[in-house]
């Protein structure tokens, strides 16, 4: 009786505990909230590029009584962004996962999905205690800073008020909370996109250990280069524009289009993993023994997924629940079925047989491809990005690989790399108003857009290969540096017996199947 008598009381404590977070929680804001910054560049970004000034929580405190309300979030949009980060969440636990365990040997299936889970959930952590920061506060036009620091004042318990973080349109937030949250699975998943390159043979202690050096070094400041800026509302006036454009991130200035993640997630990625394939050498027997893949079941599930979870990571990209988040909806639909169509038709006229590998191969690729295009260009420019995406995929894991002589498991170079150059450059000719286009931003200040007679396809399409050229030197440069640590502290490969024997035993001690 004593015992149930204190788990009574026990239970009864949580719940009050309980009921008392919820409720504050839900307790409406009543005083200013911090204004943070923005993040991913949508179409409007070309011409004008912004920096980002953050806005404190003292200068908000000693604003005049009389001074105009702070801004209220939307709750649309805010819920939508909550639903993209639920989508972005399944299309990397399991969508990925499934995609990539599928690809490998039974041997290897456990390891495959073991490396995908954790290395998300640590880069998640990672993000909240440093990474965000680093991406997206005020530092130089390469990297942040460290105000967001265990995510530091995103809660200002004296005001009672949540921070907010600008969208794309001026007067339009959304809490700072959930924009976080968005982009921790961005920097979450561009992580587990590099295990498809090294898998079958990499310790799984290297791994990780490889995340944190890359993730950090590479990944943040390719964020902050790329999307780092102001918001709309920083644009007060022309006298200030050139004030707040000096603090954005490089690739931002020189007006790069990414809208989501083209050089940020797929190039940055695939070059780190055909680094690592490098590094760390071909899986014993490669070219000599069978190593098709154990279930294309899985394979075509993961893909599946990926697709679905796509429109999260796409559309949600604009910010808001708005016609930018349906075009990059209706692009991320089109252009992905383009480019398992091109696939499947290059594949038969190359092989004689159109396959299922080569189907869910074309979905990645077409998805690859409109991601940094998705809302910036028109329909038509969104289906020619996928049509061209699946014979460039294809031509990537055949002709290319072949040429590059690395053993890149599951060829995130060939598909991520190849269709996220080829979608970096041809958004910068999509864009175009002339060709269906959303055009560009002009004037930030007065929010007025590009004209069809002042947008030049050359001159962004070299801003696009530019950007480019940025983010292959500085995600191989950091790669490098980060592999030879890894390989000269803790070794990179596990030995010859463990990975014949496969890694789901030697690494885990588990099998993903009962034999």
């Amino acid at each position: 009786m004593k015992k149930l008598l204190v788990s009574l009381a026990l239970g009864w404590g949580l719940l009050t505990a309980g009921s008392a977070a919820m409720a504050q929680t839900a307790a409406p804001a009543s005083a200013p909230a911090v204004t943070a910054p923005a993040a991913e560049a949508k179409p409007a970004d070309v011409a004008a590029p912004a920096a980002a000034v953050a806005a404190p929580a003292a200068a908000e405190a000693a604003a005049p009584a009389a001074a105009a309300p702070a801004p209220v979030p939307n709750k649309g949009d805010t819920a939508w962004m909550m639903v993209a980060t639920l989508l972005v969440i399944l299309m990397t636990v399991p969508g990925l996962a499934l995609f990539y365990g599928g690809l490998v040997r039974s041997k290897n299936m456990l390891s495959v999905l073991m490396q995908v889970m954790v290395t998300f959930s640590m880069i998640v952590v990672l993000w909240f205690i440093y990474g965000y920061s680093l991406a997206f506060t005020e530092g130089n036009q390469f990297i942040g800073g460290f105000d967001r620091l265990f995510m530091k004042g995103i809660w200002d318990n004296v005001g009672g008020t949540f921070a907010n973080a600008a969208t794309f349109s001026k007067g339009v937030y959304i809490p700072e909370i959930v924009f976080a949250a968005f982009q921790a699975t961005f920097a979450g998943i561009t992580c587990t996109l590099i295990v498809g390159a090294f898998a079958e043979r990499i310790k799984f202690s290297a791994v990780l250990a490889f995340m944190v050096l890359w993730f950090t070094f590479s990944y943040a400041p390719m964020a902050h280069m790329v999307w780092f800026w102001a918001g709309p509302d920083a644009y007060t006036s022309k006298e200030v524009v050139d004030k707040v454009n000096a603090t954005a991130g490089m690739l931002w200035q020189w007006g790069a289009l990414d809208f989501a993640g083209g050089t940020v997630v797929h190039i940055n990625a695939a070059v780190a993993g055909l680094v690592g394939a490098y590094f760390i050498g071909k899986r014993v027997g490669y070219g000599k023994e069978a190593m098709a893949p154990h279930s294309l079941t899985l394979t075509m599930v993961g893909a599946a997924l990926l697709w679905v979870g796509w429109f999260g990571f796409n559309a949600g990209s604009a910010l808001e629940a708005n016609g930018f988040a349906a075009l990059a909806f209706i692009n991320t639909f089109g252009a992905t079925a383009a480019a398992v169509l091109t696939w499947s038709i290059g594949e038969a006229m190359h092989k004689g047989k159109a396959s299922m590998l080569g189907a869910a191969s074309g979905a990645v690729a077409g998805l690859v491809a409109i991601t940094p295009a998705a809302g910036n260009v028109g329909i038509g420019g969104g289906l020619i990005i996928g049509l061209l995406a699946g014979f460039a995929g294809l031509w990537g894991v055949t002709g290319l690989k072949k040429m590059l002589g690395a053993d890149d498991s599951l060829d995130v170079f060939g598909v991520h790399g190849v269709c996220g150059i080829l979608g970096a450059l041809l958004t910068g000719v999509f864009a175009s108003p002339s060709l269906g286009g959303p055009s560009a931003m002009g004037d930030w200040v007065t929010a007025t857009m590009v004209t069809p007679a002042d947008y030049s396809i050359s001159a962004q399409v070299w801003i696009q290969a530019k950007a480019v050229g940025v983010t292959v030197l500085w995600s191989g440069i950091v790669s490098i540096i980060a592999y030879f640590i890894v390989d000269k502290t803790i070794g990179l490969r596990v030995s010859e017996e463990d990975e014949r024997e496969g890694l789901d035993i030697t690494s885990h001690g588990e099998t993903a199947y009962s034999r």
